[in-house]
């Protein structure tokens, strides 16, 4: 299996009927990528009618999760997938290695770190982390509501 293919059959998994909206994009693990994943971020949320604080949100939240797999891991790329479903926007980010325990939550805004994950906790309904299925490195996801505006 590819690196980033475990993205694809977990949020692929819809009901009958259901219709979802979905783009992922591949990235090297550089500094420079970060601006990337925000341009690619931006365009297709402009594609999918989402505007507004969604997709403001959106774009910080990709942005954070991008720059922790690039900064606080040892991988070549990363992976990222918005999938628009049910009313809301699913963010995921999967890195090729991880850091031992996973992101941290710091509760200080003190230092050069950590205030990532709060700007993702503060600006999304949930959030969270697991290991890719196939061991390839760990996912970070995050979840926003969106109003009824956008086509997804």
């Amino acid at each position: 299996m590819a690196p980033g293919s475990a993205l694809i059959p977990r949020l692929m998994d819809l009901s009958p009927g259901a219709e979802a909206l979905r783009y992922c994009f591949a990235l090297s693990a550089h500094p420079e990528s970060v601006a990337g994943a925000r341009r690619l971020t931006r365009a297709r949320l402009a594609d999918w009618r989402l505007s507004g604080d969604a997709h403001d949100a959106a774009v910080l939240i990709v942005s954070e999760l991008v720059t922790n797999a690039v900064v606080h891991t040892a991988s070549a790329r990363v992976v990222c997938e918005l999938r628009c479903d049910g009313g809301r926007l699913r963010i995921s980010v999967q890195d090729q290695g991880h850091q031992p325990g996973g992101p941290r939550l710091s509760l200080t805004a003190e230092g050069e770190h950590g205030r990532g994950l709060l700007l993702v906790d503060s600006m999304s309904s949930a959030w969270g982390s697991h290991d890719a299925g196939d061991h390839s490195g760990r996912i970070v996801w995050a979840e926003l509501p969106y109003g009824p505006e956008p086509a997804c």
